[in-house]
């Protein structure tokens, strides 16, 4: 995951300072240089992001995995796993009762929903809100960094982020996830691997599901392509990894030879079918002590990197209102009005991102690709659209 300033002024808040410098231990090191290359692997223009003096100003590389195990850590009295929620009722003293699918029940002061994309409690409670098909299929992958993997690329891949812009019709993105030396994987497994589940440096042991998808402990690139849902096969749906990697090597294969080779290397239990929905964003709704956050009211398109980012936003924005010492709905209100405002904005700038992504105009790529050759020619230039 790309975890941008808002991300990491969010992290750097509301984590004690331990788990913040446990986060930064265990992010990717590296080049944040973004590349927009063609699918020959020629450079189209390199947008340069220097690194800011202030961590919690900067742009961070992490595994999801980690970082999970580092928001959960501490937390084993708080909790609670094996729960799955079914609905809500509101109590006589305005509390709200929840239902969990084993027949308990809990009761709480305030409800904040962040059960993702699929959101129980938002389907309840703002009905109206949908969420909808983009018509945008992805493919994601990984691809292990080792010293004898890096040299079967080329060095713009392993440097930074990139989009790879073909013609028309599909797009792909590719990430690394550098750790560097072997001191800092273990740094990574002091969480809690996959393999361990064991408590080690700072108290973290988190355990997780074993398999190469869910390692946390080794360097890797991500890769994840995309294209119109009519491009693939009608069977895409039932594919296993394997035969994923099969269609897009195909689907690639008049590619430069490094991308192929991306596909191809990477392990199949790591490579995964991600359709691409998208929330609707919704006018304003009267605040109670019932409230969302991430994904369960802003869900958006992965193709500007930001939903994460906003759903830290969206927590570090709540915590400050609700220990402001005022009224909790008062203070609710005053956060969703300030979410909903960059929320559904990031929402709109994330769906243009994801067609744009897999445009099907050739005329239109052709352009866009005039364009980064015109501003990578005038550094000024660059920096003023960029900016």
């Amino acid at each position: 995951m790309h975890i941008d300033p808002d991300g990491a002024r969010a992290l750097h808040d509301c984590l004690p300072p331990h788990l913040w410098q446990s986060f930064l231990d265990t992010t990717g090191h590296g080049g944040q240089d973004f590349g927009f290359v063609t699918e020959r692997l020629r450079t189209l223009a390199v947008l340069e992001t220097p690194k800011a003096a202030d961590p919690a100003g900067d742009h961070h590389s992490v595994s999801r995995i980690t970082l999970r195990q580092v928001l959960l850590s501490g937390l084993d009295d708080v909790v609670r796993f094996g729960k799955t929620y079914e609905s809500y009722r509101l109590l006589p003293d305005g509390r709200v009762e929840l239902s969990f699918a084993d027949g308990t029940r809990e009761s709480a002061d305030i409800v904040v929903a962040a059960d993702g994309g699929n959101s129980r409690v938002r389907e309840q409670y703002l009905p109206h809100a949908e969420r909808v098909d983009t018509g945008v299929v992805t493919v994601a992958g990984k691809f292990p960094l080792t010293d004898e993997t890096r040299r079967l690329l080329a060095p713009r891949l392993v440097d930074g982020p990139n989009n790879v812009i073909p013609p028309r019709g599909m797009g792909l993105f590719t990430a690394p996830h550098d750790l560097g030396d072997p001191a800092r994987s273990r740094a990574g497994a002091g969480l809690g691997t996959a393999a361990s589940g064991g408590a080690a440096a700072r108290g973290i042991g988190v355990t997780e599901q074993e398999g190469a998808l869910m390692d946390n402990t080794g360097s890797y690139l991500l890769w994840a392509f995309g294209a119109a849902s009519g491009r693939f096969p009608t069977d895409i749906s039932e594919m296993s990894g394997d035969q994923l990697k099969a269609t897009v090597a195909k689907m690639i294969r008049t590619w430069h030879p490094d991308l192929r080779t991306l596909i191809d290397l990477s392990h199949p239990d790591t490579v995964s079918l991600l359709p691409i929905r998208t929330s609707i964003p919704i006018e304003p709704w009267p605040a109670t002590n019932i409230t969302l956050l991430g994904d369960a009211i802003h869900s958006m398109t992965p193709m500007r990197g930001i939903g994460a980012n906003t759903a830290l936003r969206d927590a570090r924005l709540l915590r400050a209102a609700l220990t402001s010492g005022g009224d909790p709905v008062a203070a609710i209100a005053g956060y969703e009005a300030q979410m909903r405002e960059y929320g559904f904005a990031a929402v709109r700038g994330s769906l243009r991102a994801a067609e744009q992504f897999v445009g099907d105009s050739r005329v239109a790529r052709m352009g866009f690709k005039t364009f980064l050759r015109l501003v990578q020619r005038f550094p000024a230039l660059k920096a003023k659209v960029f900016a």
